[in-house]
């Protein structure tokens, strides 16, 4: 790297570490920090990237990692199911929202074509944004995280199409032959991308997966790979990168590749979000702020009801219903570059664009403590929120039948409890919130439920007063706090064994009313240190262990299919 580059990114990773350990320690989203370092370090203020290049280079490193690590957490089958919901919602925003913000634009007196690209602007929702949200609070795996992705997904079709009509109009044209071409592409990489995906990359990656390092650079050359290639097509490194992690998902060894590239992720990220903020341009204020504030009470506003609408007239309920509105109530960074090519092409002014740039610095910062604030925000909300949600939902299920033994969460060490349960012959519900689980769940004839461990809604329908043992395999302490508080309170009888990550957890949970919290560590520790009393240095007794423990882990394996 250039000298002068690599000063730059010195300068602005100590400006993000201090602003972030500000944002920190006033309890804020560390994105607004970094957008704010973007602002500090572009040319409103210090001016300090100069090497705008080196930067951008790696702001698509960073979107093509986030997305990379997303698509290798995702089921291709799902998106497959929720696919008439995805469509639905979009259109609905595309349509509602499209019209209103064109409607609006005209009564502040803009141009029709400069109406429509407004319009555009606010019905795309942040790639970036959403799925960097999602993936801290591990909600990517939930039924409104897969919602949310799938219309950002569609988001992003729409803006690749919309760009090219832009830049058609700019000095080119195109026609239906050049669309309809575009469409052929896609759906020849979908054909190749199954073949290899079922063919090929399981028994490559079993050679790859023989060496760590290989495996890494695999990952990384297949994920950039793959982005690139599918960007040269026409369509973006989003979709690109979503792609290239949704294939190598089926794999056994996908969860140790996420891992690995995490921190990478972590790093490039954070530039992303810098040059995002170091390119807002904010020339021109004074007229701009009015039309762009009008603008952003759309999108933080009508463009959630109409989501909260199209959901919940779908069947979901409100509390899903509302956590994907929520998600979806900014606009995006292709809004910004939209703008910016049609003001290149002469189709709109440097008006529409400073109001752009304000409307997507507003509502990126609104929708960072809207998601991460939504829970809290849903309690609040929560008896408004019952007009979003149809007497008979999709997610429902009877739940008059109480169960003297409840589980929630079966992913991590649920299969063992359920073991036990069956042993005891007692009637028992497991209650997950990953409709994959609900699925598996179902093939094995488990009585399940979808829903949020969270919900005092569904805890009341549970009739968990009525329960004699409540066990939480979920990792998460806030969710066990808020289940362990509410059963104490309501069930004084109740035997609650919960999870926890280390001590100071397990002291928390123990005084708000836990019967036993469990430190997997500590666990796994003390039973190796009583076996080793009881068998020394034996490698024969270990063997016969090891043995045991394959056998258990085959059947786990094979209930999961």
């Amino acid at each position: 790297m250039h000298g002068d580059a690599f000063l730059q990114l010195s300068v602005v990773l100590v400006l993000a570490a201090v602003i972030s350990l500000v944002m920190r320690a006033l309890r804020q989203p560390l994105i607004i920090g970094y957008i704010l370092t973007g602002i500090l370090v572009g040319p409103s203020a210090l001016n300090v990237v100069q090497d705008h290049g080196a930067f951008d280079a790696f702001s698509d490193l960073g979107i093509a990692l986030l997305l990379f690590i997303i698509g290798l957490g995702l089921n291709a089958a799902v998106f497959r199911r929720l696919g008439r919901v995805v469509f639905i919602t979009a259109l609905s925003l595309l349509l509602v929202v499209g019209t209103v913000g064109f409607g609006t634009a005209q009564l502040f007196h803009f141009t029709t074509a400069e109406a429509v690209i407004i319009g555009l602007g606010l019905f795309f929702s942040s790639t970036i944004v959403i799925a960097k949200m999602l993936s801290d609070k591990k909600e990517i795996g939930r039924i409104h995280g897969q919602i949310t992705i799938g219309v950002i997904l569609l988001d992003d079709i729409v803006a690749t199409l919309a760009l090219l009509f832009v830049v058609a109009d700019s000095g080119g044209s195109l026609s239906a032959a050049q669309v309809g071409m575009l469409a052929l592409k896609g759906v020849g990489l979908l054909a190749v991308f199954s073949i290899i995906s079922w063919r090929i990359l399981p028994k490559l990656s079993k050679y790859m997966a023989s060496s760590q390092e290989l495996l890494f650079l695999f990952a990384l050359a297949w994920g950039f790979g793959i982005a690139v290639l599918v960007h040269k097509v026409g369509f973006s490194i989003e979709i690109g990168a979503l792609a290239a992690g949704v294939m190598l998902a089926p794999l056994p060894y996908c969860a140790e590749i996420a891992s690995r590239l995490r921190p990478l992720r972590d790093f490039f990220i954070v530039l992303f979000f810098v040059v995002l903020g170091e390119g807002l341009t904010l020339g021109g204020v004074g007229s701009a702020l009015w039309p762009a504030i009008a603008l952003s009470l759309i999108v933080i506003l009508i463009k959630p009801i109409v989501a909260m609408s199209a959901l919940g007239l779908l069947g979901y309920t409100k509390r899903t219903s509302f956590k994907s509105a929520v998600n979806l109530s900014q606009i995006s960074e292709f809004s910004i570059i939209l703008t910016v090519l049609a003001f290149g092409a002469g189709i709109v002014s440097e008006r529409v664009s400073t109001i752009i740039t304000l409307v997507a610095l507003f509502t990126i910062a609104s929708s960072t403590y809207l998601m991460q604030y939504s829970n809290r925000l849903y309690t609040w909300l929560e008896p408004v929120l019952q007009i979003f949600e149809r007497r008979q939902t999709r997610e429902h299920e009877k739940r008059n039948k109480s169960y003297p033994l409840i589980l929630f969460g079966y992913k991590k060490g649920g299969h063992e409890f359920v073991k036990t349960f069956r042993a005891m012959g007692k009637p028992f519900i497991v209650v997950d919130y990953n409709p994959d689980i609900i699925e598996l769940l179902d093939r094995q004839h488990i009585d399940s439920l979808y829903g949020d461990a969270t919900d005092p809604e569904l805890l009341s329908e549970l009739h968990i007063h009525k329960a004699k043992l409540v066990v939480s395999t979920i990792t998460d302490m806030q969710v066990n706090a808020q289940l362990v508080r509410y059963v104490a309170h309501y069930n004084k009888d109740a035997v609650i064994i919960c999870h926890a990550d280390d001590h100071n957890q397990a002291a928390d949970l123990y005084e708000m009313g836990a019967t036993y919290v469990i430190l997997p560590h500590f666990i796994g520790s003390e039973r190796m240190g009583m076996f080793l009393q009881r068998n020394g240095l034996s490698k024969q007794k270990f063997a016969e262990h090891r043995e045991k423990h394959i056998v258990t882990l085959g059947h786990i394996a094979n209930d999961a299919f």
